[in-house]
């Protein structure tokens, strides 16, 4: 098959929601792809955010082809060894008490919701189940998880809406509370709004939210869906911020390009679902669990480290170019927005690049880089030579 035939078969056999960059991708190695006509690619995407240890790593692909011999899926019902494994290393490298696994970003937040929602109801009754989330944020794309989304571009064609959300300018506790009420629960943020455009949280306005939180007994839900895993320098931003959420969601990168998500709660949190109140059938997959292992044990605090100082230096190199289509970087690690200036957008420049071999994704009104953890220096060189050639 070739492009041509390819996009054919898409358009023939595919409903038509993504506006796709005129680009396929056969196969990969490291952070460097391939087209099905050969063409290199090097990837500052990741599958936004999920390829995080890169493409083709080969104990990821022992272990999924180990565990798909031995048991492919098994019942929740049922005890099985690799979702158990999974969730003690998660809650002893975080700090966390417990886990539960789904299969993606918005049923993980999905889950935090219902979570809140129960905490309050077990404890104060009905009438306490509004959720505050900040403007510019993304939660997901379910119904819940739209109406969580502080963004009003979010907010049409699905109607009805569900109930329960009020929205708060970011980086404001007196924001906060202009919106908070007696039915508040809980407050639901990302440290890093992603799809907002790449905007870090102050630490010091986390840090006075999470006292508010407590003095309210709301929970404090943070949205890791593309901040865990690595992809800021710690295993979950939220280690950088110095706190401990009741319950924080994540997916993307944990399984290295299988499907996984879901949540972990502290201690508090640990019994308020039980059985019958939440599940998931294919939650905790024997193959992803075991996919998720490898993912965690290749990101040691060695490279963490790495994923920190990789981010400071694309950083630092963006800048020193002195690109007249770019400005200033923001960030974490290997999560990265760079400001557009100029008459083109940010959705222009990235069809350029990838044109010319370079994988980027937009955000907001920026650039967004989110290379696999596992990036090589030399296939970061490589990219950033492509920008500055590319965007000169």
């Amino acid at each position: 098959m070739d492009h041509k035939e390819l996009v054919e078969l898409d358009r023939q056999y595919t409903m038509q929601t993504y506006g796709r960059f005129d680009v396929d991708i056969d196969h990969g190695k490291g952070a460097t792809l391939y087209d099905l006509a050969g063409k290199e690619y090097i990837d500052f995407s990741s599958g936004i955010g999920v390829n995080s240890i890169g493409y083709g790593n080969e104990k990821w692909v022992e272990a999924i082809t180990r565990q798909a011999q031995k048991l492919g899926h098994i019942s929740n019902l049922f005890y099985s060894q690799p979702y158990a494994r999974l969730a003690k290393s998660l809650c002893q490298r975080t700090g966390m008490a417990a886990a539960f696994f789904g299969n993606s970003g918005a049923e993980a937040n999905e889950g935090i919701i219902k979570l809140a929602r129960k905490y309050s109801f077990d404890k104060y009754g009905k009438g306490r189940g509004t959720i505050l989330t900040l403007k510019n944020s993304f939660h997901g794309r379910t119904l819940t998880t739209l109406t969580a989304t502080g963004q009003e571009v979010f907010h049409n064609y699905f109607f009805p809406f569900a109930d329960g959300f009020r929205y708060a300018e970011a980086g404001s506790i007196d924001a906060i509370q202009e919106v908070a009420g007696h039915d508040v629960c809980a407050v639901l943020l990302e440290l890093i709004q992603g799809e907002g455009g790449v905007y870090p949280m102050d630490p010091a306005y986390v840090h006075d939210l999470a006292v508010l939180c407590a003095e309210r007994d709301w929970l404090l839900l943070v949205d890791e869906v593309q901040t865990g895993v690595g992809r800021t320098g710690s295993l979950f931003a939220f280690q950088q911020y110095g706190i401990i959420p009741d319950g924080v969601s994540f997916a993307k990168g944990i399984a290295g390009g299988l499907p996984m998500g879901g949540f972990l709660v502290n201690e508090r949190c640990r019994n308020v679902l039980g059985p019958g109140t939440h599940a998931a059938t294919f939650g905790g997959n024997p193959v992803s669990a075991a996919a998720a292992q490898v993912v965690l044990d290749t990101l040691d605090e060695d490279a963490l480290a790495k994923v920190r100082e990789k981010g400071d230096y694309i950083r630092a190199r963006i800048e020193h170019m002195g690109l007249a289509s770019l400005g200033q970087t923001r960030g974490m690690g290997l999560m990265i927005g760079v400001e557009v200036k100029g008459d083109e957008s940010n959705k222009v420049l990235a069809a350029r690049l990838i044109r010319h071999g370079l994988l980027v994704l937009t955000a907001g009104p920026a650039l967004r880089l989110l290379p696999p953890l596992t990036i090589t220096m030399a296939e970061i060189d490589k990219g950033l030579a492509i920008m500055e050639d590319v965007l000169i």
